[in-house]
């Protein structure tokens, strides 16, 4: 029986699910000439579960349930020369220790035009450091309109409260003006915190205080810019995508007199999980110094791979980092794919669709794209097959939509085959 169940799985587990299929008939829970079947079953759902690689067919290119943006082969081949000994944290130059963030860190501050850079493990804890560091005991101003909640419950309040720092709110809910900070600040004022609202967006009557402004004032000024745009006149790309319309650029914030900007490496900068903290040296050598920089800090497979990404954009080369060459891809080019797919597949047809960014960026704002759709006797049959193909799609009312433009062009054939096949496995 185990040579039945799948040989990835080690011999070990094989064995145990074997087992469970046996106690099982046993307890006369399924019937003696199941145990086979059951135990295959079992074998499926426990090979499911783990990570595994999958074809994001939902549209959504940041998708943070499969892993936000996905690497390039410049990234990966950085990562697996770095598996092995590295110099992470040794100076050949002088043969002496060094720093991990010599690395990643100084080529993203100088791609931003900031002064001096760390990385760490994602973008909550670089807000988290940096708190923790300049605020502790201290007051920080934070807009009404800008006390969010991120992701599974990163809430800004509660984010102060853990750090020692004490918020204080000014203006309301849709609108903060430069004068309610005014009336805000004193001598336990440590920083003014501007948050980008990365998931949600407000119209109407609405008002903010840019950083230019609130950077004339004696604290310092830290920008949480979330989703990492780097620069928001995109130059690695021939046009700015409208779909970027407002969206804050990183060297903006800096420019602008931001003393401190933290964002995300997997979001809009295209790069493996990380949280980077660009801008002044002296503020950055105080985050390297704390405590919690050590418990914070990124291994050496991410530092290589925010490196390369790192070179991409220095290299004016960002273009052929995968996210923006899926987000940038033309609808027509899209469309052709789309013809080819469903040309093969019976009751397929070609649709357009509207692809978003996803994982907390871009909030209300979307990318024409274009996909195929299905309409099945039964949706959730036709996705559980699907999703037993490891590719997951998107169901718009009674359609099972796959959108291409977060398809990889290679896994086009997958994607035919498993619509093809009756068990929604590739022939």
């Amino acid at each position: 029986m185990l040579t039945e169940l799948d040989p990835a799985l080690p011999h070990a587990v094989r064995a145990e699910l074997a087992r469970e299929a046996v106690d099982a008939a046993r307890r006369g829970a399924i019937a003696p000439d199941e145990v086979s079947r059951d135990a295959r079953e079992r074998a499926r759902v426990l090979s499911l579960a783990l990570l595994g690689p999958v074809v994001n067919a939902t549209g959504v290119l940041l998708h943070t349930n499969l892993g936000r943006a996905p690497l390039g082969a410049a990234a990966l081949d950085s990562m697996t020369r770095a598996s092995g000994y590295t110099n992470v944290e040794y100076r050949l130059a002088e043969g002496v220790r060094g720093s991990r963030h010599e690395h990643a860190g100084s080529l993203l501050a100088r791609a931003c035009g900031a002064e001096a850079g760390i990385v760490v493990n994602n973008n909550a804890a670089a807000v988290l450091l940096v708190l923790a560091t300049l605020a502790r005991g201290r007051s920080v101003l934070v807009s009404r309109g800008e006390l969010v909640e991120i992701g599974g419950g990163f809430r800004i309040p509660e984010i102060l409260a853990e750090t020692g720092a004490r918020l204080i709110e000014v203006g309301t809910t849709n609108r903060t003006r430069l004068s309610d900070y005014e009336r805000a600040r004193s001598a336990e004022v440590a920083l003014v915190l501007k948050v980008h609202t990365s998931n949600y967006r407000m119209i109407g009557f609405v008002a903010s205080t840019s950083v230019a402004e609130l950077a004339r004032f004696d604290e310092l000024v830290v920008v949480d810019a979330g989703s990492g745009l780097l620069d928001e006149t995109t130059p690695w790309l021939r046009e700015r995508p409208p779909w970027l319309r407002d969206e804050l650029g990183v060297r903006q914030c800096i420019e602008a007199g931001a003393a401190l900007v933290t964002f995300s490496g997997d979001k809009l900068l295209g790069g493996p999980q990380a949280g980077i903290i660009v801008g002044r040296r002296a503020l950055v050598d105080r985050l390297k110094a704390h405590p919690l920089a050590r418990a914070l800090r990124a291994d050496k497979l991410t530092l290589a791979g925010l490196q390369a990404i790192a070179h991409a954009y220095l290299s004016s080369d960002a273009a052929s980092i995968p996210f923006w060459r899926m987000a940038c891809e033309p609808v027509d080019a899209l469309r052709v794919r789309a013809e080819v797919i469903a040309a093969g597949v019976p009751g397929v047809k070609v649709v357009d669709t509207e692809a978003v960014a996803g994982g907390g960026t871009l909030p209300g704002l979307t990318i024409p794209s274009c996909g195929v759709a299905v309409e099945p006797p039964s949706v959730n049959a036709l996705t559980a097959r699907l999703r037993a193909a490891r590719i997951v799609p998107r169901v718009d009312d009674d359609r099972v939509v796959c959108d291409l433009r977060t398809v990889d062009p290679a896994d086009d054939a997958r994607l035919a085959a498993a619509l093809r096949a009756p068990d929604g496995r590739p022939r």
